[in-house]
């Protein structure tokens, strides 16, 4: 190891502020950690980290800071840092598409006039876009304290830049920022996340920190992603992109940084394969705004009402296409009535822009749900739409109204979709059900699959009307047995109908199935002639055309288990296993048999 490889910490307290800026210089690089869309696994953007620091005798980038900021340099620390990573954003392929995210210490506040004028100059000539840049409010120290803070924001939200609060959920003041700012992203911090696929109250957690994020207009990072499991649960709970190591490392090497993970695009591909019926209905109620960017001169918004005097609003979007709230008419109104007001408005003294007037409304993507949308329209006052988004960019609106259209238009499919002799939901509501339970692992989940033995020469000896009788014995002591809201029950079709329940015991299940089948037993055995009951069989074809004795009509059920804490977002793999357990049933003697997901028999 070399003499210049580690340097005790102390030594440098000795050393003037000039030689630990000098000595930074010589070995400090940055990394970059791509930050990912959680539903596709194509990255977003990168967080720039500081690497190097430990060859000069430090444990941790903090502790560099510290020391720097007690030598007086910490400034000029960052400033180095600061262009060392735009120089090396600049170089990646469509750095104009992405974002870098860029820490902001507290500490420097009050420096920011000079940091944004810097960093613009810097930006100007590699032609980065500031709407290409983030920065990271740190809740290492509380910056709601600092008298500059409020000017700095609104200097940076100005001048294009983006913001992030950063450790949501460890640091100071972070419920007050999300309050009183406009911020762009919140990213959890990584004690939410970790194991949070095995813990309820950090589901829970993470659920609501999402929906207020989603409500205000603000998108959700997930910091320290490091197995499936937990990225399952985050893209289940509605958070917008992630990092950490089962995604990538940090690299310093360029060539290592590449435009989508493809294990990402595999985890999600089940998802993507099918629309749900509620991204079909809300896809048919965007409303396609023509939006302004807060770049633009306040002119282009009073030529955007004029062509469109109906709308009283319009979304705003930064340089990158993505939506940053929306512009309201009632805004413009008190300067368009007054005399030279929109003058007044184009006053480079007076300085109102595009962004002055931006109001936050809720952002959300086009996967979501019908019902997550209106419980955003529930949770703000006064919000003219929901701005929705694909891939992260601005893809439309949809308004209140457009809202109720979907909604009724989903609860009319539901009903067209019940089976016309039962009522019961049909097959589209079986596989959302198995869909949704299977992201959803709070509790124990079964699945039942009912088929009757038999059916078929039941059905051709005593007619149509006699067999619809059996089918609807069956669905009528499928309520009497399942009546809570916690359960579900469908009918597949003919005679094939689906349970699905949660939070009970495998005992519990066991004891009303059995019940079940007995009195299913004793019920339909009432449709048979008496002297076939007391033969115990009757004659009949089998599929093949063959006459032969079938024994009287039974029902098997065979039922997948899905364990507390398995995730599971693929209900292809859910319905084969449930097809496999539906078979052993049939060659079971009870016609009753259990299966757990994975597990051999």
């Amino acid at each position: 190891m070399s003499s210049a490889s580690l340097i005790e910490p102390a030594v440098f307290r000795r050393y003037a502020g000039d030689q630990l800026l000098t000595l930074s210089k010589l070995v400090l690089e940055t990394a970059f950690q791509p930050i990912v869309e959680v539903a596709t696994g194509t990255v977003f953007g990168y967080e720039t980290l500081m690497r190097g620091y430990d060859r000069i005798g430090f444990s941790d980038p903090l502790e560099l800071l510290d020391q720097a900021a007690e030598a007086g340099q910490l400034l000029a620390l960052e400033q180095m840092m600061a262009g060392r990573s735009l120089a090396k954003f600049a170089t990646v392929p469509d750095f104009s598409s992405v974002t870098l995210f860029l820490n902001l210490d507290v500490r420097l506040i009050k420096d920011g006039d000079l940091i944004i004028e810097r960093l613009v100059q810097h930006l100007g000539k590699l032609s980065i876009p500031p709407s290409s840049v983030c920065f990271e409010l740190s809740e290492r120290f509380d910056n709601t304290s600092v008298p500059e803070f409020a000017a700095l924001i609104t200097k940076l939200r100005k001048a294009g830049f983006k913001l992030a609060i950063d450790d949501f959920g460890v640091g100071h003041g972070e419920m007050k920022l999300l309050c009183d700012y406009q911020v762009d992203y919140l990213k959890i911090d990584r004690h939410f996340i970790d194991d949070m696929d095995k813990s309820p109250r950090k589901r829970h957690l993470v659920k609501n920190i999402v929906h207020i994020a989603h409500v205000l207009g603000t998108r959700v990072i997930a910091e320290g992603i490091e197995t499936e499991a937990e990225l399952m649960a985050c893209r289940e709970y509605g958070v917008d992109l992630v990092q950490g190591y089962f995604i990538a490392r940090p690299t310093t090497i360029l060539n290592e940084l590449q435009p989508a993970f493809p294990h990402l695009a595999e985890i999600g591909r089940v998802r993507r394969s099918s629309q749900s019926l509620d991204e079909i209905l809300i896809r048919k109620q965007i409303e396609n705004l023509p939006a302004v960017y807060e770049h633009e001169s306040i002119d282009t918004v009073f030529e955007l009402f004029r062509r469109n005097p109906r709308q009283a609003f319009f979304p705003v979007l930064n340089a990158n296409g993505e939506p940053r709230g929306v512009i309201n008419e009632y805004h413009l109104k008190e300067y368009i009535y007054q005399p030279f007001g929109r003058d007044l408005l184009k006053n480079k003294v007076y300085e109102r822009t595009i962004s002055h007037f931006v109001d936050m409304a809720p952002i959300i993507g086009l996967d979501a749900d019908a019902e997550e949308l209106m419980s955003l329209f529930a949770s703000m006052d006064n919000s003219d739409c929901i701005i929705l988004t694909e891939n992260m960019r601005y893809a439309g609106v949809v308004s209140a109204a457009s809202l109720i259209k979907v909604i009724s238009e989903k609860q009319l499919k539901i009903a067209q979709d019940q089976n016309p002799l039962t009522s019961l939901p049909g097959n589209r509501a079986i596989s959302d059900f198995i869909q949704e339970s299977g992201r959803d692992d709070d509790d124990p989940r079964f699945f039942c699959y009912c088929d009757f033995d038999h059916f078929k020469p039941f059905n051709d000896h005593y007619g149509f009307h006699v067999g619809d009788h059996a089918i609807s014995l069956f669905a009528a002591l499928l309520r009497r047995y399942f009546f809570s809201d916690d359960h579900f029950l469908g009918h597949v079709g003919g005679d094939d109908f689906f349970i699905g329940v949660r939070d009970w015991t495998r005992e519990e299940l066991t004891e009303i199935l059995e019940r079940l089948l007995s009195d299913f037993h004793d019920d339909v055995v009432t449709l048979y002639s008496q002297e076939e009951r007391e033969a115990g069989r009757i004659k009949g074809h089998d599929r093949t055309g063959v006459e032969r004795f079938f024994p009287l009509l039974r029902c098997s059920i065979g039922v997948l288990e899905l364990p507390r804490g398995l995730l599971l977002d693929d209900g292809a793999r859910i319905a084969s296993s449930i097809a496999a357990v539906k078979a052993q049933a049939k060659d079971a003697s009870t016609g009753l048999v259990f299966s757990v997901f994975g597990e051999t028999n």
